[in-house]
């Protein structure tokens, strides 16, 4: 390369002998200062090319007249006089689009592109509202009428209530027969083991009496039912309160009538059909000749199913009687009746069975045949 001298004369530097070098082409010019086209099309440090003045050709020296490359002159950081050639690059993205490349910056002095920047600034501003509404106006929710707003209310307010009835359902079918067998089993143990650890009566000695009032309280358990056809034995408690003794899955004496071990009356019964441990639930299947045997302290007591009436008011109070009407019992005598809702899950009418007792037999002669099987 030349120096440029104060007085713009260009001094060549020497070449490898000494001599004044030739010039082969630079960066910004071909031999003897010929443009010459960059490599890769477009200059290498970005933007325009360097603001170029012409330089006196055959300028005289002390080596002779040479022709002289033209040599960039810097002149300050703005240059008016060339047109802006800023370099743009496109590279290709990963999902096969093309990167948005700004627009090509006007050419002028700094007061204009800062002109156009300011107008960049306020059109791209300008359309981002103009998006940001369009946005709010298309996504806004519409006002919705009251009938649709009283319309999701009332579904919502079913669903809630429908939820509640599955749960009252579950409740009544399911958990008041797990808390009422557990009770029920809770009760009968107990009388078993309180018969087991009472001695047995010694020789001529009268056999514990079930029909004292201390052995069957109103709610307390004295005896136990036994349904051998369905598999089935329930604790009988004193009374028929709901909530005391048939909600307990216990089955209730109606109080008034006669016990087991008296030597005429009817020993009538009642138990839940549905729900709190359904004693009763299948009674229904009971027919002719089927067995019925009632355990108390004193002994066990047989009977034999005879008969019944498949629906009655409940207010038929006549089939607890002592001689039970519907029957077809002709007079006094060891009856039985068993008493439930029906049909199943109301309680609208009742079901009845009628027994008779065919045995009395004392505990220390052991269960009979029907309980065991023989």
């Amino acid at each position: 390369m030349t120096a440029v001298r104060p007085e713009g004369r260009y001094q060549p530097e020497a070449g490898p002998y000494g001599g004044p070098q030739q010039y082969q082409g630079t960066e910004y010019g071909g031999p003897h200062g010929a443009p010459q086209t960059p490599q890769y099309g477009a200059p290498q440090h970005g933007g325009a090319y360097p603001p170029e003045r012409p330089a006196r050709v055959g300028a005289e020296d002390g080596w002779g007249v040479y022709e002289q490359a033209e040599q960039p002159v810097l002149d300050g950081p703005e240059y008016p006089w060339l047109p802006d050639q800023t370099l743009q690059l496109r590279l290709p993205l990963a999902g096969g689009g093309e990167p948005d490349v700004e627009a090509a910056p006007p050419t002028g002095g700094r007061a204009e592109r800062r002109r156009a920047a300011q107008g960049r600034t306020s059109v791209r501003a300008s359309g981002g509202r103009r998006r940001a509404k369009g946005r709010g106006a298309a996504g806004a929710r519409p006002k919705e009428s009251a009938v649709v707003v009283a319309a999701r209310c009332v579904g919502e307010l079913c669903i809630t209530l429908g939820v509640v009835m599955l749960l009252f359902v579950a409740y009544q079918l399911w958990w008041t027969n797990v808390q009422a067998d557990a009770a029920a089993s809770s009760a009968r143990d107990q009388l078993e083991q309180q018969w087991d650890a009472q001695p047995p009566p010694g020789p001529g000695q009268p056999a514990a009496d079930p029909n004292k009032p201390e052995a069957f309280v109103p709610g307390k358990g004295f005896a136990i039912i036994y349904l051998p056809k369905l598999g089935l034995k329930f604790p009988i408690a004193e009374g028929t309160d709901k909530a005391a003794v048939l909600d307990k899955g216990l089955v209730g004496h109606y109080p008034g009538t006669a016990m087991p071990g008296d030597q005429a009356g009817n020993f009538a019964l009642a138990a839940h059909r549905n729900t709190h441990g359904e004693p009763f639930r299948y009674i229904n299947q009971l027919g002719k000749g089927d067995k019925v045997v009632v355990e108390t302290a004193a002994g066990y007591y047989t009977y034999e199913i005879t008969g019944g009436i498949p629906q009655t008011p409940p207010s038929n109070v006549s089939v607890i009687k002592p001689v039970p009407n519907g029957s077809g019992y002709a007079g006094p005598g060891r009856y039985i009746t068993l008493t439930t809702c029906t049909p199943e899950f109301t309680s609208k009418y009742r079901l009845i069975l009628f027994g008779k007792m065919i045995e009395d037999r004392p505990r220390s002669q052991g269960k009979p045949a029907a309980i065991t099987g023989g």
